[in-house]
C-alpha cells in the first residue's frame, strides 16, 4: 500500500513539474492569466507556471509577418477602376495589447489595410497612383501604424507591388504617351533646324564681309569634289569662275591638278 501512495505521489509530481515548467522559443511570447486575470508576458526560454491557477491563453510570434492586401476594381478620385496588389510588413510589440485588446490581431491587421488601401485609392488621380508610388506608400504606412498601434502591432513598411488598369485605358494610355515622345522628337528635330539656319546665317555674314574668304571655301569644296575621283568632269557657274582674279583662277587650276595626281595615286 505504502509503494503504491509513493508512486502515485511521483507520478503526481511529475505531472505538476512538468505543468509547472514551460519552454517559449526566441520569437515567442506567452500571455500568462492567473485566474483569468492577466499576470504578465513569459519568455524567451523556459518560464514557470503555477498550476491549476496560471494559464496561458496565447503564444505570440514576434517575427515580422508579411501580409498580402488587394483592392480589386476600386475606383480613383477620377473614377478609373484599379486592382492594387500590396505587401505589409508589420510586427507585434506588446503581447499584452496584442492579446488583450483584439481577439484576432492578424485578421484585425488585414481588414484596416485594406480599408486603408481602398481609402487611399479613392482619395488619389489615376497619375498619381501610378506615379507616387512612394508617397501612397509611406501615406498607408503612416495611416496603419496609427490605427494597429493599440493593438500593440507596428506597421513598418507598405509596398504597392502592382497596379492593374483596364485595357483600352491602358491603349488610350499608350498612344498618348507615343503622341507626346513624337512631338518632343519634332520639337528637337525643329530647334536643330533652327540652330543650324542660324549658324548658316553667321556664315554668310562672314562671307559676305570677306569675298575671299568666300572665293577660298568655293576652291576647297571643288578640290573635295575632284580629289574623291567619283566623276571626271566638274561644272563650275561662269558667274564663279568670273568672280574669281587671276590667282583664283590659277588656283583652281592648280587644285585641278592637285587633284588628278592625288586620285592617280590612290589608284
Amino acid at each position: 500500500m505504502e509503494g503504491f501512495l509513493f508512486f502515485a505521489f511521483l507520478v503526481f509530481v511529475v505531472i505538476t513539474l512538468r505543468a509547472m515548467l514551460r519552454l517559449c522559443s526566441e520569437w515567442e511570447r506567452k500571455v500568462v492569466l492567473r485566474l483569468g486575470r492577466f499576470a504578465g508576458v513569459r519568455g524567451p526560454g523556459i518560464f514557470i507556471l503555477i498550476p491549476y491557477l496560471e494559464t496561458t491563453p496565447a503564444t505570440v510570434d514576434m517575427r515580422t509577418v508579411t501580409s498580402n492586401v488587394t483592392a480589386e476594381q476600386t475606383l480613383t478620385r477620377d473614377n478609373v477602376p484599379v486592382n492594387v496588389d500590396t505587401v505589409i510588413y508589420w510586427r507585434v510589440v506588446d503581447p499584452k495589447l496584442a492579446v488583450l485588446e483584439v481577439s484576432d490581431y492578424t485578421a484585425a491587421v488585414l481588414g484596416v489595410s485594406q480599408t486603408a488601401l481602398r481609402d487611399i485609392i479613392g482619395r488619389s488621380d489615376l497619375s498619381q497612383v501610378l506615379s507616387d508610388r512612394a508617397g501612397l506608400d509611406a501615406q498607408m504606412t503612416k495611416t496603419l501604424d496609427e490605427q494597429t498601434e493599440p493593438w500593440g502591432v507596428k506597421v513598418l513598411s507598405v509596398q504597392m507591388r502592382d497596379i492593374k488598369i483596364p485595357d483600352m485605358l491602358q491603349d488610350a494610355m499608350s498612344r498618348v504617351a507615343q503622341a507626346d515622345r513624337e512631338g518632343e522628337a519634332r520639337m528637337v528635330l525643329g530647334q536643330s533646324e533652327l540652330t543650324i539656319a542660324q549658324r548658316f546665317a553667321d556664315a554668310g555674314k562672314i562671307y559676305d564681309a570677306n569675298p575671299m574668304a568666300l572665293h577660298l571655301r568655293g576652291m576647297n569644296m571643288l578640290y573635295e569634289v575632284m580629289k574623291s575621283g567619283g566623276t571626271s568632269t566638274v561644272i563650275v557657274p561662269s558667274n564663279a569662275v568670273q568672280s574669281m582674279s587671276f590667282g583664283g583662277v590659277s588656283g583652281l587650276t592648280a587644285l585641278a591638278k592637285e587633284a588628278e595626281r592625288s586620285v592617280g595615286e590612290h589608284q
